[in-house]
């Protein structure tokens, strides 16, 4: 048997052998690759394992067709859609994410892009370079605020959490709301009516695609600010560009975007005024990707167990 990590998943290859022995106690053969890799070096490096590890470059049905030894994909990640799921659920291959390895990451990073914005972070820096005072740099706090969460999952609910903490008032949206919660939940439209912050946490899907489009910014606070660290493809890149350019919001953070970076030149986000960008890195702590790797081996032991866990 034989599994094959072919890309990066934010560990070396010293600790790659720690989680091995540890946890999977040599039961299987681990091929390492810590290099970026095209589709045809991933085929090459997949050929012949029951088992691989991918992190979120795509592994889509081009790959998976010249696997056909493949049986276990073990996802250093929370979302799955850059995996071909439909192929993998066809053929029986078992697909195991990471989910919860990153809910402290990508909650600190939203409270670390309303803070950027309300302090004006990035303007006070330029200031200090060109030798200027704090003079038009007046602030907002976070204290007091209401916050809206669309999409109360566990990375939602942490950020929730964190929201609290600073003195926001907190509304939540869920298709299907839990029964008893210390946190108000309310309908999408009405928290983006209402609400000074949002931030959104949904997967992406055929019905999360685009949801977040001209319309629903419309229906946004002209003070109000927009967080994105789910996914890209959920937002309306040009209608978000279009309403800041307008002042029709006060500001935006976005940490993920159609594609992954770099970002194309023409992407409008990136002429966009009062917005704070990063790229895709709401994930990337040391803390996160320690516990992630832990999970995606434990998810190859499972397996090797005959009992897979976290299948998507």
């Amino acid at each position: 048997m034989k599994l094959s990590i072919v890309e990066s998943i934010g560990i070396d290859e010293k600790k790659c052998q720690e989680l091995t022995r540890k946890i999977l106690h040599d039961r299987i053969e681990v091929a390492y690759y810590n290099s970026p890799a095209d589709d045809k070096e991933k085929i090459k490096r997949s050929q012949g394992a029951q088992a691989v590890m991918i992190a979120n470059r795509p592994y889509k049905d081009n790959i998976l067709e010249k696997c056909p030894e493949l049986e276990m994909l073990s996802v250093a990640f929370t979302g799955v859609d850059h995996v071909g799921m439909e192929y993998c659920h066809k053929k029986n291959i078992i697909v195991s994410n990471c989910a919860g390895y990153a809910n402290e990451a990508v909650s600190e990073l939203v409270l670390g892009m309303c803070i950027a914005l309300y302090r004006k972070l990035a303007e006070c820096g330029k200031a200090v370079y060109e030798g200027k005072t704090g003079a038009g740099l007046l602030g907002l706090e976070l204290a007091g605020k209401t916050f809206g969460i669309i999409g109360a999952g566990a990375i939602g609910m942490k950020t929730a959490a964190l929201a609290k903490a600073f003195g926001c008032e907190v509304y939540c949206y869920k298709r299907t709301p839990p029964q008893n919660s210390e946190y108000k939940f309310s309908d999408m439209d009405s928290i983006l009516r209402t609400c000074d912050i949002i931030s959104l946490h949904m997967p992406l899907n055929d019905s999360t695609r685009g949801m977040i489009n001209a319309e629903k910014i419309e229906l946004m606070k002209k003070n109000a600010i927009l967080i994105n660290t789910a996914r890209g493809p959920i937002v309306d890149a040009k209608a978000l560009a279009q309403a800041l350019e307008n002042g029709q919001i006060a500001g935006a953070g976005i940490d993920v975007f159609d594609g992954e970076p770099p970002i194309p030149e023409d992407n409008p986000l990136l002429k966009a005024p009062n917005i704070v960008l990063t790229p895709h890195i709401g994930f990337a702590t040391k803390e996160a990707l320690e516990k992630r790797a832990v999970i995606a081996f434990e998810n190859v032991a499972e397996w090797l167990d005959g009992k897979p866990q976290n299948v998507m």
